[in-house]
């Protein structure tokens, strides 16, 4: 029966993932812009739990406007549902994903629909269904702007340089830490669809699984360090991050590049005298890189992996599988369609 309101998942509080819990919100209005997605599936990360711990604002952005109750969430994968006048290049029944409105906590992911920028969103690919289609935008997009193309002037909120990436060929020798997680694993990808040689390192379970995305090598970080195997390498993208991060400058060679994609701790004249750079930067929303991710997904060339799924309702155990760790690929909520707006 059509209706004005939906299922969506929000904290009004914050604090532990049993702080998530189904209400019945309005549908919201797509404003100027915009389109309405009825969701399909959600793709969880990072920022979903920092915001229901108690994050409401992202570094180098205004002053947080989150207020509670909030639905989080930023990964999508959809139907169109309802178009805003002024958006041409959009239609009710396009099949779309993106990530919505990031940086920032304002995506509202976690519902049966949600208002979406276009400028946001790509069409999905054909040769993958929504749930696959969900778990590509935060993940895929922060390795293609770490390691591909930035895609915009923002500065980053934690350098004063605009991050450049590497320009990777088959000369090029790239070592991947945290290389089975969402980031990681799309990291592994790109540079192999860039002809670099890749060195994968993961718990010694994800073997097999990095291997057969491409890795050239496999280091299991519970049996080996890494920075006493390998050496002379062109750049090291490190999806982990944390204190323990600067033992990567060891495997690189001069002229070489550190990208953290989460803060670490580095020393500058340790750098200086290593003859390397540090760089990082901060994924943003954006349709056009999203679609040229599209057709690497539509092509085969790179794979989405799931984790685990889990029905929208059940956010809280989607939560705690997370807070589990030693992921292999991403999360993703199913949203099974019930509301149908008026």
């Amino acid at each position: 029966m059509p209706s004005d309101t939906m299922r969506a998942i929000r904290l009004h509080e914050h604090g532990g993932p049993e702080v998530l819990r189904e209400d019945r919100v309005p549908i919201p209005e797509p404003g100027p812009g915009e389109v309405l997605v009825r969701v399909h599936a959600v793709g969880v990360n990072p920022p979903d739990w920092y915001l229901r711990g108690g994050l409401t604002s992202v570094p180098g952005e205004p002053e947080s406007t989150v207020r509670l109750p909030a639905v989080p969430g930023t990964d999508v994968s959809g139907v169109v549902e309802a178009v805003a006048p002024d958006v041409d290049d959009l239609a009710v029944g396009d099949e779309v994903f993106g990530l919505l409105r990031f940086p920032g906590f304002h995506g509202s992911a976690y519902a049966e629909y949600v208002a979406a920028p276009a400028s946001d969103l790509a069409r999905k690919p054909y040769g993958i269904d929504h749930v696959h289609a969900a778990g590509a935008p935060m993940a895929g997009l922060t390795a293609w702007q770490f390691l591909i193309e930035a895609g915009h002037d923002h500065p980053s909120p934690f350098q004063a340089a605009r991050h450049r990436p590497t320009a990777l060929d088959a000369d090029s020798k790239v070592l991947v830490n945290g290389a089975a997680g969402g980031v990681g694993h799309f990291a592994v990808q790109l540079a192999k669809w860039k002809g670099a040689h890749v060195t994968a390192v993961a718990s010694g379970a994800h073997e097999a699984f990095l291997r057969d995305l491409g890795a050239d090598r496999f280091i299991d970080y519970t049996k080996s360090r890494p920075e006493e195997l390998v050496h002379d390498v062109d750049l090291v993208l490190d999806a982990v991050g944390g204190p323990d991060s600067r033992r990567f400058l060891r495997t690189l060679k001069r002229g070489g590049a550190q990208f953290p994609v989460l803060p670490g701790d580095f020393d500058a004249e340790e750098t200086a005298r290593l003859g390397v750079t540090v760089s990082t930067a901060q994924v943003r929303s954006n349709g056009a890189q999203l679609a040229e991710l599209g057709r690497l997904l539509d092509a085969g060339t790179v794979r989405v992996a799931v984790d685990s799924t889990f029905p929208l309702a059940r956010a809280r155990a989607a939560h705690e599988r997370a807070a589990r760790g030693h992921l292999q690929g991403k999360i993703v909520l199913t949203v099974e369609q019930v509301t149908a707006p008026r």
